[in-house]
């Protein structure tokens, strides 16, 4: 097989993370439509990410925030988006690049995007998938401790 010299896998992640990014912005100047919400996964390793210290201490390795019923400053630019979500009942801005999006879904109409960690292989290996997976929702909230509504595990998305 020849080298993929054009690099189609990283062509397809940089357009589908385009999607992300135009429903955010979307949703920045119009609201949340109908019944539509948001679980977004994040490294939090990822350079440029912002995260209060108490949740970047508590999910070090990935974070799945929820975009629904109250959130603030949404802010979209080209490689990140700002917003402020409540934490135990707590406003906390997070800035959070589109390359640290490793999850993105709407249960609402079962409609998913789901991204290779890491960067994609000159082979291709690492294409992201597009899942739309009928009846799957994520788990309603984290396995420890503590008030954290702006957080859950996607546990159920995964296995998609």
């Amino acid at each position: 097989m020849a080298e993929d010299l054009i690099r189609y896998s990283e062509l397809v992640e940089r357009a589908l993370r385009g999607v992300v990014r135009e429903t955010l912005r979307r949703v920045a100047k119009e609201g949340l439509p109908g019944e539509h919400h948001f679980y977004i996964t994040c490294r939090t390793g990822t350079g440029g990410l912002v995260l209060p210290p108490r949740l970047a201490a508590r999910y070090p390795e990935e974070i799945t925030i929820v975009i629904q019923n109250q959130f603030w400053d949404l802010v979209i630019g080209e490689e990140q988006f700002d917003i402020t979500l409540t934490f135990g009942g707590v406003p906390e801005k997070l800035r959070v690049p589109f390359a640290a999006i490793t999850a993105f879904f709407d249960p609402a109409v079962s409609f998913g995007l789901h991204f290779q960690a890491g960067t994609a292989s000159a082979t291709g290996a690492q294409v992201p998938a597009v899942t739309q997976a009928a009846g799957e929702t994520p788990d309603d909230g984290p396995d420890d401790d503590g008030p954290t509504e702006n957080v859950v595990k996607l546990d159920a998305f995964r296995k998609a």
